[in-house]
């Protein structure tokens, strides 16, 4: 069977949370880069694949995914890799799918503006709005003091078992590691504690390896 396909390029906090969840379901994969620079995302043919022109885009088969977390769930329930979502106990999935939408809507919903402005805009020529950062650091703190409190009491966020909720922080935090304000984890002993811990994984030692600007 034809491996599954993930386009976009590794830059992408977006495609590498995907390659982070193929990593950990032992899939077999393969990273279809898509050039910006050519606008090759604004293409009839990547607008197949994801109609709104961004990346992740994701083919297995016949099947057409994009957006980044549904590709994740999808990966883990195709690859076995189901206790990533606890879906086999009813409260333990409720409490991964609650800990899915903070990381989206409160942790990277935080993070998106410091990493743009940081690192997206620099790319560009652009150059870092200090307010915009600030703004955002402030947000940041705000939710790593629900974060440390909820560490302090469980090893993983959705519980005492690592889920799709924790390995969805990856290339975010790799991506906020990479910009002056890393420091920021050092004041909540807990969640460095669990960021450590995945850090040691491999499957995000992969996705560190991938998003240096050499690889």
């Amino acid at each position: 069977m034809a491996p599954m396909k993930l386009y976009g390029a590794t830059v992408s906090w977006n495609v590498t949370r995907c390659v982070v969840a193929l990593e950990e379901a032992g899939a077999e994969y393969q990273i279809v880069p898509i050039d910006f620079a050519t606008a090759e995302h604004k293409s009839p043919e990547h607008l197949a694949r994801n109609p709104f022109g961004q990346v992740p885009a994701f083919q297995d088969g016949d099947l057409h995914l994009w957006e980044s977390r549904a590709i994740c769930k999808y990966v883990a329930r195709k690859n076995k890799a189901a206790e990533l979502l606890r879906e086999g106990n009813l409260q333990e999935s409720a409490m991964v799918d609650v800990w899915l939408e903070v990381e989206s809507n409160q942790y990277t919903a935080a993070l998106n503006p410091i990493l743009y402005e940081c690192l997206v805009s620099p790319m560009f020529g652009g150059t870092t709005d200090q307010k915009v950062v600030e703004e955002n650091l402030e947000k940041l703190k705000k939710v790593l003091e629900v974060y440390e409190a909820r560490l302090a009491k469980h090893k993983y966020l959705a519980g005492d078992f690592l889920s799709l909720a924790d390995l969805n922080h990856v290339s975010v935090t790799l991506c906020l590691l990479a910009t002056p304000h890393a420091s920021v984890l050092n004041a909540y002993p807990h969640v460095k504690a669990w960021w450590d811990g995945l850090m040691a994984r491999p499957s995000v030692q992969k996705v560190a390896a991938l998003m240096k600007p050499s690889a």
